[in-house]
C-alpha cells in the first residue's frame, strides 16, 4: 500500500471518529438502495436430500460411521436451505452414531449461537477443539459466540488469535474490530487502520473495512464499489448480503438504529443462509430493535 493511501486512511479515521459523535442522522442513502433478488433454494440440494432420504429410510445395512456421515450431509443441506431445525435434528443424531464427528459439533455450535444458546455453543466449540485442535474456524466462531454473549474480553482473545494466523484475511480483521470497538472504540479504529495499512490489498473484504473506517462514503460504496469486480464464484446477492450486514453494523455504531434495522432486514432477505452475515443478521436486528425501544420518543 502506498504512503498516500495510508495517510488518507489515517485522516479519514480522524474525521469519521468526529462524525460519529454527531446526533444528526442522514438516511437519504436508504432511498436509493439496490434491492437484490433473494437467493433461490438450490434445486441440486433438494434433489440430494431426496436421495439421502431414500437411503436413510431404506433397509440397507450401514455402519454407524457411514450412517452418521449421511445424517451429517443431509443436515448440512438442510442448513444451506435455511431449514435450521431439521439441520439440528440431523446433526444431533449424527453425533449419536459417531461421537467424534467434528463437523456436526461445529454446525450445531453455530446454530446455538444464532438462537442465543451461548452456553451450549461454548461446550460444542470446546468439543470441536478437543477433537481437532487446529480447526480453521472454531476459534473465530467461538469468539463470535463470546461477542454476542457480551463476553468481550474472551471474544477479543479468540478473534485476535484467529486473525494472527492469517492477518491478510479481511474478515478476520473485521470481526476482531467489531469486538474491540465494544471495549475501546477509539483504540479499535486506530488498530483497524493500522491493520489496513499493513495487510490490506484490493480484495473485496478490505473495501468493507474502508467503509467502516470512513475512507469511502456510504453512497459511493453502494453505488460503485459494491457492484463491481465480482469474483467468478461470487454472486451479486452474496456480495449484497455482506454489504447490508456491515452497513448495518456501521449504522449501529453511529447510533442510527433505524437505518441499521433496515440494513439487517435486507441482509436477512437475501436468503444466503450459509453466510455468517446472514446467520447473525437476525440477532443484530433483535439487538437493534431493543436499542430503538430504549430511545426516547421525540414525537
Amino acid at each position: 500500500m502506498n504512503l498516500r493511501f495510508a495517510v488518507a486512511i489515517i485522516i479519514a479515521v480522524s474525521l469519521s471518529a468526529c462524525a460519529t459523535t454527531q446526533t444528526g442522522k442522514d438516511n437519504s442513502v436508504l432511498n436509493n438502495l439496490l434491492v437484490v433478488t433473494p437467493q433461490a433454494p438450490d434445486s441440486r440440494y433438494q434433489l440430494e436430500i431426496a436421495k439421502l432420504n431414500e437411503i436413510l429410510t431404506s433397509q440397507m445395512e450401514l455402519e454407524d460411521q457411514s450412517y452418521a456421515e449421511l445424517l451429517y450431509r443431509r443436515g448440512s443441506l438442510y442448513d444451506a436451505l435455511g431449514l435450521t431445525t431439521l439441520a439440528r435434528i440431523d446433526m444431533n443424531h449424527a453425533i449419536e452414531y459417531n461421537p467424534r464427528l467434528t463437523g456436526a459439533y461445529y454446525h450445531l455450535a453455530i446454530q446455538y449461537t444464532a438462537i442465543g444458546e451461548f452456553a451450549y455453543a461454548y461446550e460444542l466449540y470446546d468439543a470441536v477443539l478437543e477433537l481437532e485442535p487446529e480447526h480453521e474456524y472454531a476459534r473465530l466462531s467461538r469468539g463470535i459466540n463470546a461477542y454476542y454473549d457480551g463476553s468481550i474480553k474472551y471474544a477479543i482473545d479468540d478473534l485476535h488469535g484467529h486473525m494472527q494466523v492469517q492477518p491478510g484475511d479481511p474478515y478476520r480483521t473485521l470481526w476482531l474490530y467489531l469486538a474491540e470497538v465494544e471495549h475501546d472504540a477509539e483504540a479499535a479504529r486506530l488498530a483497524l487502520a493500522q491493520r489496513r495499512v499493513q495487510h490490506g490489498n484490493e480484495a473485496w473484504g478490505w473495501k468493507l473495512i474502508d467503509l467502516l473506517l470512513g475512507v469511502v462514503s456510504e453512497q459511493t460504496f453502494l453505488t460503485q464499489l459494491a457492484l463491481k469486480d465480482l469474483a467468478e464464484d461470487e454472486t451479486l446477492v452474496e456480495r449484497m448480503c455482506e454489504t447490508y450486514f456491515y452497513l448495518g453494523k456501521q449504522k449501529q455504531l453511529e447510533g442510527d438504529f433505524k437505518a441499521a434495522a433496515v440494513y439487517f432486514r435486507m441482509a436477512m432477505n437475501t436468503n444466503v443462509h450459509l453466510f455468517v452475515e446472514h446467520r447473525f443478521a437476525k440477532v443484530e436486528l433483535e439487538r437493534t430493535e431493543q436499542a430503538l425501544a430504549r430511545e426516547p420518543d421525540t414525537n
